[in-house]
């Protein structure tokens, strides 16, 4: 197994590859084969036995019921001279028709002297029967017609084809032996192919991957140092360093994705910009260090109320914050923005710059709607900024919601 040991990673995978596909294909090659083989036997069983004796019971039931059974009719007056005509031409031309049918099917040398002697004896009576349409078109009466002749001449019938109905049905038990003696043979044989193939792979597999698992393993310790390496590029890129929340690259992403799918959904969506009422007076009177202790409180403030996977928390910029929210209606997007704002103020962070609160506070716009194709990808942000200075503008410390661009409502 060095020559396997010498090749390299994707050639021991191609050669791994080639391998099991010869071996499927030996198997499909050695499947189709004995299948055909046992198509052929079914093909025999079938229309060598099956069919044959239904011809055979169809010819008996007319001999024995359909014929007879116009004869006593016509003995007894109850059917018309063309009716008789008409009926025994019918059965006897349906006979000659399943008969000549049933001599279609494949027969065996020792089986043709015997058939030979049937279509004699079927010539004779059906001759008999004609006989009786040519009395009946003459005017005859049938009421002479002796019922014991037509009795002993349908039971001679009656035997002659039931011992060749025997005959089809001891053929079709031997072929069904003969089948299921070959049938097994068959499975045997193909179990035993199967299981040498399988064997044969799995050991030339195991040092397959005996070869692959060594570089495979150097490939895993690599392959998870460079994803620890880029899950923190990944963080670093998407996550605002200060408050720990997503920042503006990550809301271009999220944003477009997020709308499409409402859209698609056909679901509410909603989109919130808040901002720190007064926060350049704050970090005037408080300097940087304490102006970034405040926005990391907001951030806080955002990050207890908003738990779902489907909440999205972003520092824009500055003092600046937006919220998405995918499926929450106008109601329910009212009590987050005042429950923002409530929790904001409730931290109760001295804010002497201020002129709505001695407290630290927020001013939030929101914009609320069902998404469809209509909505413009920017109405959102549009429509939740303008909200946003009029919340200022109505007196800071509140939201302002808007289900449209002309119509907003206020809740202090």
């Amino acid at each position: 197994m060095k020559f396997i040991e010498a090749l390299k990673l994707r050639s021991k995978l191609l050669f791994l590859f080639i391998l099991v596909t010869l071996g499927l294909i030996l198997v499909s090659i050695m499947g189709a084969i004995n299948i055909n083989a046992m198509k052929k036997n079914l093909d025999s069983l079938y229309f060598g036995s099956l069919v044959p004796v239904t011809e055979l019971n169809d010819i008996l039931q007319i001999y024995n019921g359909d014929l007879p059974s116009i004869i006593y009719k016509a003995k007894s007056d109850d059917i018309s001279s063309s009716q008789i005509s008409s009926q025994i031409k019918n059965s006897i031309l349906t006979i000659e028709k399943k008969w000549k049918s049933y001599q279609g099917h494949f027969k065996r040398d020792e089986e043709l002297q015997y058939i030979e002697y049937v279509s004699l004896e079927i010539s004779a009576i059906n001759e008999y029967f004609l006989k009786i349409i040519k009395l009946s078109e003459q005017g005859i009466a049938l009421k002479k017609i002796s019922s014991d002749i037509l009795e002993r001449k349908t039971l001679h019938i009656y035997t002659i084809i039931k011992k060749l109905i025997k005959y089809e049905v001891d053929i079709a038990k031997y072929e069904r032996k003969r089948f299921l003696n070959s049938y097994n043979a068959i499975i045997k044989e193909v179990a035993f192919i199967l299981l040498v193939i399988i064997v044969g792979i799995l050991i030339i597999s195991f040092y397959v991957f005996k070869s692959i698992q060594n570089d495979q393993t150097k490939l895993e310790i690599a392959t998870k140092k460079l994803k620890r390496a880029n899950k923190k590029l990944e963080n670093v890129s998407y996550t605002d360093s200060l408050t720990s929340l997503h920042n503006r690259r990550y809301f271009n992403f999220i944003y477009e994705k997020e709308l499409r799918r409402a859209k698609r959904e056909n679901k509410y969506i909603t989109f919130m910009m808040l901002d720190i009422d007064f926060f350049k007076q704050y970090n005037d009177t408080y300097g940087h260090i304490e102006g970034d202790y405040a926005l990391k409180s907001v951030a806080k403030v955002l990050q207890d109320i908003l738990k779902r996977p489907s909440d999205y928390l972003f520092r824009l910029g500055g003092e600046e914050f937006g919220v998405l929210l995918s499926d929450t209606d106008e109601k329910n997007s009212s009590l987050i923005a005042q429950k923002i704002c409530d929790f904001v103020r409730g931290r109760e962070i001295k804010h002497e710059g201020s002129k709505v609160n001695e407290f630290l506070t927020i001013s939030v716009g929101v914009v609320c709607c069902i998404a469809d194709e209509s909505l413009d990808d920017e109405y959102l942000i549009t429509c939740a900024d303008e909200m946003l200075y009029k919340a200022k503008d109505a007196g800071r410390d509140r939201y302002l919601l808007t289900n449209e661009a002309s119509k907003y409502k206020e809740a202090a």
